[in-house]
Protein backbone atom coordinates (compact mmCIF):
# COMPACT_ATOMS: atom_id res chain seq x y z
CA UNK A 1 0.00 0.00 0.00
CA UNK A 2 1.70 3.38 -1.17
CA UNK A 3 1.01 6.71 0.68
CA UNK A 4 -1.99 8.34 -0.83
CA UNK A 5 -2.16 11.35 -2.63
CA UNK A 6 -5.78 12.71 -2.31
CA UNK A 7 -5.57 12.90 1.71
CA UNK A 8 -4.38 15.91 3.74
CA UNK A 9 -3.62 16.34 7.10
CA UNK A 10 -4.22 19.93 8.22
CA UNK A 11 -2.45 20.39 11.74
CA UNK A 12 -1.61 23.31 14.31
CA UNK A 13 1.72 23.15 15.39
CA UNK A 14 1.27 26.14 18.38
CA UNK A 15 -1.17 25.56 21.40
CA UNK A 16 -4.51 26.31 18.73
CA UNK A 17 -6.28 28.94 17.63
CA UNK A 18 -3.66 28.88 14.26
CA UNK A 19 -6.01 29.56 11.66
CA UNK A 20 -6.64 25.92 11.18
CA UNK A 21 -10.22 26.61 10.23
CA UNK A 22 -9.11 29.18 7.57
CA UNK A 23 -7.04 26.82 5.44
CA UNK A 24 -9.51 23.70 6.03
CA UNK A 25 -12.64 25.64 4.45
CA UNK A 26 -10.15 26.85 1.24
CA UNK A 27 -8.58 23.54 0.86
CA UNK A 28 -11.78 22.35 1.36
CA UNK A 29 -13.22 23.61 -2.27
CA UNK A 30 -11.45 20.87 -3.98
CA UNK A 31 -12.30 18.15 -1.19
CA UNK A 32 -14.83 15.89 -1.01
CA UNK A 33 -14.75 15.00 2.58
CA UNK A 34 -13.53 16.63 5.69
CA UNK A 35 -13.01 14.86 8.76
CA UNK A 36 -12.90 15.49 12.18
CA UNK A 37 -10.49 13.04 14.13
CA UNK A 38 -9.94 14.59 18.04
CA UNK A 39 -11.58 17.10 20.23
CA UNK A 40 -15.24 18.52 21.09
CA UNK A 41 -16.77 21.64 20.72
CA UNK A 42 -14.13 23.45 23.18
CA UNK A 43 -12.57 23.74 19.85
CA UNK A 44 -13.41 26.92 17.91
CA UNK A 45 -13.07 27.40 14.25
CA UNK A 46 -13.67 31.05 12.39
CA UNK A 47 -14.38 30.71 8.56
CA UNK A 48 -15.69 33.70 6.39
CA UNK A 49 -17.95 33.01 3.73
CA UNK A 50 -19.51 35.61 1.39
CA UNK A 51 -18.67 38.11 4.40
CA UNK A 52 -20.93 36.16 6.62
CA UNK A 53 -18.65 34.83 9.46
CA UNK A 54 -19.26 31.22 10.92
CA UNK A 55 -17.88 29.86 14.10
CA UNK A 56 -17.82 25.90 14.57
CA UNK A 57 -17.05 24.51 17.55
CA UNK A 58 -17.35 21.06 16.39
CA UNK A 59 -19.01 20.90 12.99
CA UNK A 60 -15.99 20.37 10.52
CA UNK A 61 -14.69 23.38 8.67
CA UNK A 62 -15.72 22.07 5.23
CA UNK A 63 -19.52 22.32 5.82
CA UNK A 64 -19.89 26.48 4.83
CA UNK A 65 -19.21 25.14 1.72
CA UNK A 66 -21.78 21.92 1.70
CA UNK A 67 -19.25 19.31 1.65
CA UNK A 68 -19.56 15.87 3.34
CA UNK A 69 -18.39 16.12 6.57
CA UNK A 70 -17.15 13.53 9.43
CA UNK A 71 -17.41 13.86 12.94
CA UNK A 72 -14.81 10.48 13.75
CA UNK A 73 -15.05 7.92 16.37
CA UNK A 74 -12.35 10.64 18.40
CA UNK A 75 -14.13 12.91 19.08
CA UNK A 76 -16.34 13.70 21.60
CA UNK A 77 -20.22 15.23 20.98
CA UNK A 78 -22.18 17.12 22.90
CA UNK A 79 -25.45 16.66 20.91
CA UNK A 80 -27.26 19.98 21.53
CA UNK A 81 -23.95 21.70 20.03
CA UNK A 82 -23.80 19.84 17.19
CA UNK A 83 -28.22 20.25 16.86
CA UNK A 84 -27.34 24.16 17.42
CA UNK A 85 -24.76 24.41 14.74
CA UNK A 86 -26.61 21.97 12.13
CA UNK A 87 -29.63 24.33 12.65
CA UNK A 88 -27.44 27.26 12.56
CA UNK A 89 -26.39 26.22 8.85
CA UNK A 90 -29.71 25.29 7.63
CA UNK A 91 -31.14 29.08 8.24
CA UNK A 92 -28.27 29.85 6.08
CA UNK A 93 -29.73 27.68 3.84
CA UNK A 94 -26.85 25.62 3.93
CA UNK A 95 -27.45 21.61 3.03
CA UNK A 96 -25.85 19.42 5.76
CA UNK A 97 -24.10 16.53 4.47
CA UNK A 98 -22.75 14.69 8.17
CA UNK A 99 -21.21 11.48 8.80
CA UNK A 100 -21.36 10.79 12.93
CA UNK A 101 -19.67 8.11 14.08
CA UNK A 102 -20.80 5.63 16.30
CA UNK A 103 -18.53 4.96 18.82
CA UNK A 104 -17.83 8.97 18.96
CA UNK A 105 -18.40 9.61 23.11
CA UNK A 106 -21.01 12.00 24.28
CA UNK A 107 -20.88 14.76 26.55
CA UNK A 108 -23.71 14.99 29.48
CA UNK A 109 -24.43 17.73 31.68
CA UNK A 110 -22.93 16.22 34.67
CA UNK A 111 -19.50 16.17 32.85
CA UNK A 112 -19.77 19.84 32.46
CA UNK A 113 -20.37 19.84 35.93
CA UNK A 114 -17.50 18.16 36.89
CA UNK A 115 -15.06 19.84 34.62
CA UNK A 116 -15.70 23.00 36.29
CA UNK A 117 -15.37 21.42 39.99
CA UNK A 118 -12.22 19.85 39.21
CA UNK A 119 -10.27 22.58 37.53
CA UNK A 120 -10.96 24.60 40.73
CA UNK A 121 -9.20 21.66 43.05
CA UNK A 122 -6.35 21.85 41.22
CA UNK A 123 -4.88 24.99 42.55
CA UNK A 124 -1.92 25.90 40.68
CA UNK A 125 -2.11 23.07 38.25
CA UNK A 126 -5.38 24.50 36.84
CA UNK A 127 -5.26 24.49 33.13
CA UNK A 128 -7.61 26.74 31.75
CA UNK A 129 -10.61 24.53 30.60
CA UNK A 130 -13.31 25.80 28.88
CA UNK A 131 -15.30 23.87 31.23
CA UNK A 132 -17.48 22.25 28.26
CA UNK A 133 -16.84 18.64 29.75
CA UNK A 134 -14.55 17.56 27.05
CA UNK A 135 -11.72 16.06 29.70
CA UNK A 136 -14.09 14.16 31.96
CA UNK A 137 -16.19 12.58 28.95
CA UNK A 138 -12.98 11.25 27.36
CA UNK A 139 -11.65 10.14 30.73
CA UNK A 140 -15.32 8.29 30.96
CA UNK A 141 -13.95 6.88 27.72
CA UNK A 142 -10.53 5.55 29.16
CA UNK A 143 -12.32 4.44 32.44
CA UNK A 144 -14.85 1.90 30.08
CA UNK A 145 -18.39 3.22 31.23
CA UNK A 146 -19.05 6.19 28.49
CA UNK A 147 -21.82 6.76 26.63
CA UNK A 148 -21.24 6.54 22.81
CA UNK A 149 -23.10 7.96 19.98
CA UNK A 150 -24.63 3.98 19.07
CA UNK A 151 -25.77 4.26 22.44
CA UNK A 152 -27.69 7.78 22.04
CA UNK A 153 -29.73 6.59 19.28
CA UNK A 154 -30.78 3.25 21.07
CA UNK A 155 -33.61 4.39 23.71
CA UNK A 156 -33.56 1.49 25.86
CA UNK A 157 -29.78 0.90 25.51
CA UNK A 158 -29.82 5.00 26.66
CA UNK A 159 -31.61 4.71 29.49
CA UNK A 160 -29.55 1.97 31.07
CA UNK A 161 -26.25 3.15 30.56
CA UNK A 162 -26.76 6.66 31.29
CA UNK A 163 -28.50 5.71 34.23
CA UNK A 164 -25.15 3.81 35.39
CA UNK A 165 -23.44 7.22 33.90
CA UNK A 166 -25.41 9.41 35.83
CA UNK A 167 -25.17 7.46 39.31
CA UNK A 168 -21.26 7.16 39.62
CA UNK A 169 -21.22 11.23 37.99
CA UNK A 170 -23.60 12.03 40.96
CA UNK A 171 -21.53 10.16 43.68
CA UNK A 172 -18.50 11.91 42.15
CA UNK A 173 -20.09 15.29 42.18
CA UNK A 174 -21.62 14.90 45.54
CA UNK A 175 -17.99 14.75 47.03
CA UNK A 176 -17.51 18.38 46.28
CA UNK A 177 -20.83 19.71 46.26
CA UNK A 178 -22.99 17.71 48.77
CA UNK A 179 -26.61 19.58 47.61
CA UNK A 180 -26.04 18.41 43.66
CA UNK A 181 -28.82 17.12 42.01
CA UNK A 182 -30.79 17.17 38.36
CA UNK A 183 -33.38 15.06 37.70
CA UNK A 184 -32.25 11.84 35.77
CA UNK A 185 -35.52 11.72 33.63
CA UNK A 186 -35.07 14.84 32.67
CA UNK A 187 -31.40 14.34 31.62
CA UNK A 188 -32.64 11.11 29.39
CA UNK A 189 -36.25 12.57 27.57
CA UNK A 190 -33.47 15.00 26.38
CA UNK A 191 -30.74 12.73 24.88
CA UNK A 192 -33.47 10.59 24.12
CA UNK A 193 -34.36 13.53 21.73
CA UNK A 194 -31.01 14.23 20.60
CA UNK A 195 -30.55 10.72 19.50
CA UNK A 196 -33.54 10.55 17.58
CA UNK A 197 -32.85 14.08 15.91
CA UNK A 198 -29.14 12.65 15.38
CA UNK A 199 -29.65 8.64 13.93
CA UNK A 200 -30.12 9.67 10.29
CA UNK A 201 -26.63 10.69 10.39
CA UNK A 202 -24.79 8.07 12.46
CA UNK A 203 -22.86 5.24 10.49
CA UNK A 204 -19.65 3.24 10.97
CA UNK A 205 -17.06 6.27 9.90
CA UNK A 206 -14.35 4.29 10.00
CA UNK A 207 -15.65 1.98 7.40
CA UNK A 208 -16.97 4.94 5.31
CA UNK A 209 -13.80 7.15 5.30
CA UNK A 210 -11.33 3.95 4.34
CA UNK A 211 -14.20 3.52 1.50
CA UNK A 212 -13.57 6.87 0.55
CA UNK A 213 -10.00 6.95 0.78
CA UNK A 214 -9.59 3.77 -1.59
CA UNK A 215 -12.00 5.01 -4.02
CA UNK A 216 -9.84 8.18 -4.73
CA UNK A 217 -12.06 10.89 -3.09
CA UNK A 218 -10.18 13.52 -1.73
CA UNK A 219 -10.04 13.78 1.93
CA UNK A 220 -8.66 16.48 4.76
CA UNK A 221 -8.40 15.66 8.07
CA UNK A 222 -8.93 18.75 9.99
CA UNK A 223 -6.92 19.09 13.52
CA UNK A 224 -8.93 20.66 16.05
CA UNK A 225 -6.23 22.10 19.06
CA UNK A 226 -2.32 22.70 17.85
CA UNK A 227 -0.03 20.36 18.18
CA UNK A 228 1.33 21.45 21.62
CA UNK A 229 -1.98 21.29 23.41
CA UNK A 230 -1.65 17.29 22.81
CA UNK A 231 -2.17 14.91 25.81
CA UNK A 232 0.84 12.89 25.12
CA UNK A 233 3.47 14.77 23.34
CA UNK A 234 1.97 18.68 24.71
CA UNK A 235 2.98 20.87 27.76
CA UNK A 236 1.28 18.48 29.87
CA UNK A 237 -0.79 19.21 32.32
CA UNK A 238 -2.06 22.38 30.15
CA UNK A 239 -2.88 19.99 27.61
CA UNK A 240 -6.50 19.21 26.05
CA UNK A 241 -7.36 15.54 26.43
CA UNK A 242 -6.82 14.45 23.10
CA UNK A 243 -3.69 13.63 20.80
CA UNK A 244 -4.31 17.18 18.56
CA UNK A 245 -1.23 16.21 16.11
CA UNK A 246 -1.03 13.90 13.08
CA UNK A 247 -0.25 10.91 15.25
CA UNK A 248 -4.06 11.05 16.51
CA UNK A 249 -5.29 10.14 12.72
CA UNK A 250 -5.33 6.92 13.02
CA UNK A 251 -6.68 6.12 15.79
CA UNK A 252 -8.95 8.95 15.79
CA UNK A 253 -10.42 8.31 12.76
CA UNK A 254 -9.91 4.49 12.04
CA UNK A 255 -7.24 4.57 9.25
CA UNK A 256 -3.46 3.36 8.27
CA UNK A 257 -0.89 5.67 8.93
CA UNK A 258 -0.06 4.66 4.85
CA UNK A 259 -3.47 6.60 4.09
CA UNK A 260 -2.43 9.78 5.57
CA UNK A 261 -0.71 12.10 2.65
CA UNK A 262 0.63 15.37 2.52
CA UNK A 263 1.14 17.10 6.44
CA UNK A 264 0.45 20.75 6.14
CA UNK A 265 0.85 22.45 9.43
CA UNK A 266 -0.19 26.18 10.30
CA UNK A 267 1.30 28.23 12.24
CA UNK A 268 0.61 32.02 13.07
CA UNK A 269 3.53 34.84 12.34
CA UNK A 270 3.36 35.21 15.88
CA UNK A 271 2.27 33.22 19.23
CA UNK A 272 -0.96 32.83 20.41
CA UNK A 273 -2.32 31.03 23.56
CA UNK A 274 -5.44 30.33 25.74
CA UNK A 275 -5.49 29.15 28.88
CA UNK A 276 -2.89 28.49 32.11
CA UNK A 277 1.24 27.63 31.24
CA UNK A 278 4.21 29.80 31.09
CA UNK A 279 4.77 31.34 27.34
CA UNK A 280 8.61 31.91 27.06
CA UNK A 281 7.64 35.13 24.39
CA UNK A 282 4.55 36.65 25.66
CA UNK A 283 4.42 39.92 25.35
CA UNK A 284 2.36 41.57 28.08
CA UNK A 285 3.21 44.98 27.01
CA UNK A 286 1.64 47.64 24.29
CA UNK A 287 2.71 45.44 21.43
CA UNK A 288 0.89 42.64 22.93
CA UNK A 289 -1.61 44.55 23.33
CA UNK A 290 -1.71 45.82 19.61
CA UNK A 291 -1.16 42.66 17.92
CA UNK A 292 -4.26 41.00 20.13
CA UNK A 293 -6.10 44.01 18.50
CA UNK A 294 -4.99 43.37 14.89
CA UNK A 295 -5.03 39.68 15.09
CA UNK A 296 -8.64 39.65 16.74
CA UNK A 297 -7.27 37.13 19.34
CA UNK A 298 -10.04 36.37 21.00
CA UNK A 299 -11.47 32.75 21.72
CA UNK A 300 -13.85 31.45 19.24
CA UNK A 301 -15.25 28.97 22.03
CA UNK A 302 -14.91 31.45 25.10
CA UNK A 303 -14.26 34.99 24.19
CA UNK A 304 -11.76 35.26 26.41
CA UNK A 305 -8.75 37.48 25.25
CA UNK A 306 -5.70 35.22 23.92
CA UNK A 307 -2.33 35.96 25.53
CA UNK A 308 0.16 36.73 22.42
CA UNK A 309 3.90 36.87 22.06
CA UNK A 310 6.36 36.13 19.91
CA UNK A 311 6.77 33.98 17.19
CA UNK A 312 8.87 30.78 18.74
CA UNK A 313 10.51 28.62 16.45
CA UNK A 314 11.77 26.22 18.93
CA UNK A 315 9.19 24.56 19.73
CA UNK A 316 7.27 24.80 16.52
CA UNK A 317 10.79 22.88 15.39
CA UNK A 318 9.26 20.11 17.79
CA UNK A 319 6.16 20.12 16.24
CA UNK A 320 6.99 19.54 12.81
CA UNK A 321 9.45 16.57 14.44
CA UNK A 322 6.31 14.97 15.93
CA UNK A 323 4.31 15.64 13.14
CA UNK A 324 6.79 14.80 10.08
CA UNK A 325 5.67 18.18 8.37
CA UNK A 326 5.66 18.33 4.62
CA UNK A 327 4.65 21.72 3.62
CA UNK A 328 4.12 25.13 6.39
CA UNK A 329 1.31 27.57 6.09
CA UNK A 330 1.75 31.18 8.09
CA UNK A 331 -1.44 32.71 8.63
CA UNK A 332 -2.18 36.50 10.10
CA UNK A 333 0.62 38.06 8.65
CA UNK A 334 -1.09 41.09 8.53
CA UNK A 335 -1.70 41.19 12.32
CA UNK A 336 1.89 42.52 12.73
CA UNK A 337 1.72 45.63 10.51
CA UNK A 338 2.78 48.86 11.73
CA UNK A 339 5.22 46.84 14.43
CA UNK A 340 8.48 47.64 14.45
CA UNK A 341 11.27 45.71 15.24
CA UNK A 342 9.82 42.39 14.70
CA UNK A 343 11.54 39.42 17.08
CA UNK A 344 11.66 35.53 16.33
CA UNK A 345 12.33 33.21 19.28
CA UNK A 346 14.92 30.40 17.79
CA UNK A 347 15.93 29.03 20.54
CA UNK A 348 15.83 28.87 24.67
CA UNK A 349 18.72 29.15 26.94
CA UNK A 350 18.67 27.64 30.20
CA UNK A 351 20.71 28.43 33.44
CA UNK A 352 23.19 29.99 30.92
CA UNK A 353 23.29 27.13 28.68
CA UNK A 354 21.52 26.86 25.19
CA UNK A 355 19.32 24.19 24.73
CA UNK A 356 19.20 21.41 21.70
CA UNK A 357 15.71 21.23 22.11
CA UNK A 358 12.59 22.16 23.23
CA UNK A 359 12.00 21.27 26.88
CA UNK A 360 8.41 19.94 26.98
CA UNK A 361 8.45 19.58 30.95
CA UNK A 362 6.36 23.16 32.46
CA UNK A 363 8.98 22.75 35.25
CA UNK A 364 12.30 23.58 32.53
CA UNK A 365 10.15 26.11 30.40
CA UNK A 366 9.41 27.82 32.64
CA UNK A 367 13.27 28.50 33.88
CA UNK A 368 14.27 28.98 30.24
CA UNK A 369 15.00 32.48 28.74
CA UNK A 370 13.99 33.02 24.45
CA UNK A 371 17.11 33.68 22.06
CA UNK A 372 15.82 35.88 19.61
CA UNK A 373 16.22 36.98 16.20
CA UNK A 374 15.28 40.67 15.16
CA UNK A 375 13.64 41.87 11.98
CA UNK A 376 12.65 44.87 10.15
CA UNK A 377 8.50 45.27 10.45
CA UNK A 378 6.36 46.40 7.80
CA UNK A 379 3.79 49.24 7.52
CA UNK A 380 0.36 49.64 8.03
CA UNK A 381 -1.96 48.86 5.10
CA UNK A 382 -5.81 49.00 4.23
CA UNK A 383 -7.51 45.58 3.99
CA UNK A 384 -7.89 46.45 0.47
CA UNK A 385 -4.18 46.77 -0.32
CA UNK A 386 -3.48 43.73 1.81
CA UNK A 387 -6.45 41.90 -0.73
CA UNK A 388 -4.69 43.38 -3.63
CA UNK A 389 -1.32 42.11 -2.61
CA UNK A 390 -3.19 38.42 -2.25
CA UNK A 391 -4.41 38.75 -5.97
CA UNK A 392 -0.63 39.56 -7.05
CA UNK A 393 1.22 36.92 -5.42
CA UNK A 394 4.66 36.25 -3.18
CA UNK A 395 6.19 38.65 -5.74
CA UNK A 396 4.15 41.77 -4.33
CA UNK A 397 4.50 40.87 -0.68
CA UNK A 398 6.96 43.49 0.72
CA UNK A 399 10.36 42.42 1.15
CA UNK A 400 10.31 42.68 4.86
CA UNK A 401 7.42 39.85 4.96
CA UNK A 402 9.55 37.98 2.27
CA UNK A 403 12.76 38.09 4.61
CA UNK A 404 10.86 37.02 7.32
CA UNK A 405 8.92 34.07 5.81
CA UNK A 406 12.14 32.74 4.14
CA UNK A 407 13.69 32.79 7.59
CA UNK A 408 10.65 31.14 9.05
CA UNK A 409 11.27 28.17 6.33
CA UNK A 410 14.97 27.98 6.43
CA UNK A 411 14.86 27.42 9.60
CA UNK A 412 12.09 24.67 10.11
CA UNK A 413 13.72 23.43 6.87
CA UNK A 414 10.10 23.11 5.22
CA UNK A 415 8.81 24.21 2.22
CA UNK A 416 6.01 27.29 2.66
CA UNK A 417 2.76 26.16 0.97
CA UNK A 418 0.57 29.33 1.90
CA UNK A 419 0.73 32.23 3.58
CA UNK A 420 -2.82 34.43 5.18
CA UNK A 421 -2.78 37.84 5.17
CA UNK A 422 -6.65 38.43 5.85
CA UNK A 423 -9.58 36.65 6.88
CA UNK A 424 -11.47 36.01 3.75
CA UNK A 425 -10.29 32.95 0.93
CA UNK A 426 -9.15 35.46 -1.35
CA UNK A 427 -6.53 37.02 0.88
CA UNK A 428 -4.62 34.14 0.90
CA UNK A 429 -1.29 33.56 -1.73
CA UNK A 430 -1.07 29.77 -2.61
CA UNK A 431 2.64 28.69 -3.03
CA UNK A 432 1.86 24.98 -3.37
CA UNK A 433 -1.33 23.57 -4.86
CA UNK A 434 -2.76 20.58 -3.31
CA UNK A 435 -5.50 17.83 -4.79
Amino acid sequence: MKNNKNTIAVIGLSFGDEGKGKITDYLAQKADLVVRFQGGNNAGHTVVHNNKKFKFHIMPSGAVLEKEVMIANGCVVDPKVLLNEMDNLRENNKEINLKLSSTAHVICPFHRILDGLEEESKTEYRVGTTKRGIGPTYADKASRYGLRIFDLTHPKILKKKLKNLYLIKKRIINCYDPDWDINFNDIYDEFKEYGEKLKPYVIDTAYYLNQAIDSGKKVIFEGAQGTLLGIDHGFYPFVTSSNSNALGICSGAGVSPKKIGTILGVIKAYTSRVGKGFVPTELKDEIGDKIRQQGNEYGTTTGRPRRVGWLDLFNIKYSVMLNGVDYIAIMLLDALEGIDPLNICIGYEMEGKALDTWPIHPEKVKKCTPIYKIFNGWKQRSREEWTEIANSGFESLPKEIKNYVNFIAEQLQTEIAMLSIGPEREDTIVLKDFF
